[in-house]
């Protein structure tokens, strides 16, 4: 497995309706923080997130966050 691209050293916030969605992990997707389907190859997975209700969603870009999906503060330190 390779280690993920940094797509960005700051989270983007959206406010996301209810429904699945797939976290891009690998950070190599075009369409950011969502999976295009770019990771083929990478032995990185998307994450799949259930949003139950309609919320602001602080998405991880630096790939590194401890709380998978949504950012923890990691691209801080990197």
């Amino acid at each position: 497995m390779s280690k993920p691209n940094i797509a960005d050293r700051f989270p983007k916030a959206i406010e996301m309706e209810p429904g699945d969605y797939y976290w891009c992990a690998c950070g190599k997707s075009a369409n950011q923080p969502f999976c295009n389907g770019s990771h083929k190859g990478s032995g990185i997975s998307p994450k799949q997130v259930k949003i139950e209700e309609k919320m602001t969603v602080y998405w991880c870009m630096c790939k590194h966050s401890k709380n998978g999906a949504f950012c923890d503060g990691t691209h801080k330190t990197m």
